[in-house]
């Protein structure tokens, strides 16, 4: 007698082969990016498995980078202030000291974000006469929009120019002729502020050196910011964008390009190929992603187990970055730490070899 099946039941084979599961990225995951950034993140993707940090910063990313931001610049018990403020502060003595051939100078704040941590010392540079304009540069352009609200709110009168570059890409951008004649005649200098730790979150920071470098004129300073200390020795504890600003990227990325929740998670760790902390969105279902926009029409597999690097950090010991510094031909003229050790400020020119 034959044996009625099941109408639900399915062969052996089929039942046992996996089921592969497809996401397809949503309309403001394309809505925040051009072409070339969706191509950009599809390669970093195939090429590397990443996403590069630089994009949680563009659409939705801009608010969840200035709430995470806002957090440091109020002052609380544990934390009396921010450090980025308190060491342009402390440095303000040494950059204006060295900017005495120069009648004005343009404050050009690559990775401006709010444009917060520039605020005060500005301030101080414009009751001495000092500043010239100020010129926004990042990637987003939601946050320009934001450093414009804001500048044009706490300074008026001082000429404010936004643009919007990749400085992982690109050169900064050429000021106006009228700009060029006036550094012949009047004498205008350039202090370039990449603050925020940025510098740590670089694929490539070797290249972003090189590209300030090739920006930069005989009298300029090129001021960074960082965090000190051995990447390996972490000691496991997730603090400040580690914890805050790689939970919310997480977040944004599996919703919008389309992974559901129960089949991945957000691992922190140490990596020791980069020498940095990464936040990876680890994978835990065979999937296929699927991208089409304006003509794009890319598939990409990841494996179950798979991890896509979301957010990253290196830590600079001073001899390390020193190095680094000479390899993009600029020298380090200035140095100093917050009271606590955990961040330096980097102050350097064209090197003169």
């Amino acid at each position: 007698m034959t044996k009625n099946l099941n109408s639900n039941s399915q062969p052996l084979s089929s039942a046992l082969t996996p089921t592969r599961r497809v996401a397809t990225p949503s309309f403001e995951f394309y809505s925040s990016f051009s072409e070339e950034e969706v191509l950009g993140i599809i390669q970093a993707i195939e090429v590397r498995r990443e996403i590069p940090l630089k994009y949680s910063y563009k659409g939705r990313g801009a608010k969840i980078w200035d709430n995470f931001y806002l957090k440091y610049i109020i002052p609380r018990w544990y934390r009396s202030s921010n450090v980025e403020i308190d060491l342009l502060r402390d440095n303000f003595e040494y950059l204006n000291g060295n900017l005495q051939k120069c009648q004005k100078v343009n404050i050009v704040d690559v990775g401006a974000g709010n444009s917060y941590p520039v605020k005060a010392f500005i301030q101080r540079l414009n009751k001495l006469g000092k500043v010239n304009k100020y010129i926004a540069l990042d990637i987003s352009e939601e946050l320009l929009d934001l450093s414009r609200k804001n500048f044009g709110k706490w300074f008026p009168i001082i000429e404010f120019e936004s643009y919007r570059i990749d400085i992982e890409t690109s050169c900064l951008p050429k000021t106006s002729s009228k700009d060029q004649a006036d550094i012949e005649t009047d004498d205008i200098a350039k202090i370039i502020l990449h603050l925020g730790v940025t510098i740590g979150n670089h694929q490539n920071r070797l290249e972003v050196l090189k590209n300030f470098k090739n920006s930069m004129g005989q009298h300029d300073l090129l001021v960074l910011t960082n965090e000190t200390g051995s990447n390996a020795q972490w000691d496991g504890r997730v603090r400040g964008g580690f914890n805050y600003h790689a939970e919310q990227i997480y977040t944004w990325i599996k919703n919008n390009i389309g992974i559901r929740s129960e089949d991945c998670e957000l691992v922190r760790k140490y990596d020791l190929k980069t020498d940095s902390m990464v936040a990876n969105m680890k994978i835990l279902h065979d999937y296929t992603v699927n991208f089409s926009f304006r003509g794009i029409d890319k598939t990409i597999e990841i494996a179950d187990g798979e991890e896509i690097t979301i957010w990253r950090h290196h830590k600079h010991e001073l001899p390390e970055l020193r190095q680094e510094l000479e390899q993009a031909g600029l020298q380090l003229v200035h140095y100093s730490t917050n009271k606590y050790s955990s961040h330096f400020m980097a102050i350097c020119q064209v090197a003169s070899n």
